[in-house]
């Protein structure tokens, strides 16, 4: 895990050197600042398996943005977004049943900015790692599931069901973002940009030594945002 780790931030910097190339060219450079909000579409990935389905969130935050001028740059974000899981009971035939857990987590991404385009319309790559802090978690659920297993009609036997009423070990978590989009700008300091974003968890939420139940325990999340930014200089 930690050499897939190193070969992931070697990729990122890799990425992130011709805009360092670029700045010692004659641009003169690009520092814009914004807010950003959207959906997020979570699930988790486990092992063992947990029969789940995704969970519908939010995320906002504030951006900033370096660049210089062409085709590529920096941005820094700090973000309040929902992660976590949906638990699939129609999966196991007993649709009656609906549990929810949503992870809340200040998130601080660092994206290498990847653009092309005019200077109108514009399409765009951002990539690079992001860290989170879970701040709070929260369960939605039609049942007691401190006491699933003397519900009656409660599918068990079959299914992963420890996870229901496990508390969360570790609130730090760490991850690869990454994402595609395009950007409209209007009258030069003013633009939008429509974003989808996939975030790759690296970090577990459980323990996960060989005595633990679970040895995987990951967020996995789908981001569609629109983002405002404003050009300072």
């Amino acid at each position: 895990m930690n050499r897939f780790i190193i070969r992931i931030l070697l990729v990122v910097s890799a990425l992130s050197l011709p805009s360092t190339l670029m700045a010692q060219r004659e641009y003169s450079p690009n520092f814009a600042i914004g807010g950003r909000a959207g959906v997020t579409m979570s699930r988790m990935s486990f092992s063992p398996e947990v029969h789940q389905k995704f969970a519908n969130g939010m995320t906002m935050g504030v951006a900033a943005r370096y660049t210089e001028e062409r085709f590529f740059g920096l941005i820094a974000e700090i973000n309040l977004t929902q992660r976590g899981w949906a638990e699939d009971f129609a999966r196991d035939e007993a649709p009656e049943f609906s549990y929810t857990r949503t992870l809340t987590y200040v998130s601080i991404p660092l994206l290498t900015h990847i653009y092309f385009g005019s200077n109108k319309v514009r399409g765009f790559f951002n990539l690079g790692p992001e860290i989170s802090f879970m701040i709070s978690n929260s369960i939605d659920a039609n049942f007691d599931y401190t006491d699933y297993k003397n519900i009656e009609g409660f599918p068990q036997g079959y299914r992963t069901n420890e996870q229901l009423n496990m508390p969360v070990d570790r609130k730090f978590d760490y991850g690869i973002i990454g994402g595609a989009g395009v950007e409209f700008i209007v009258k030069r300091r003013h633009s939008f940009m429509l974003e989808g974003r996939y975030y790759f968890g690296l970090g577990n939420i459980y323990k996960d030594s060989k005595r633990d139940f679970f040895s995987a325990s990951r967020n996995q999340s789908i981001e569609v945002t629109l983002k405002y930014m404003f050009r300072v200089r």
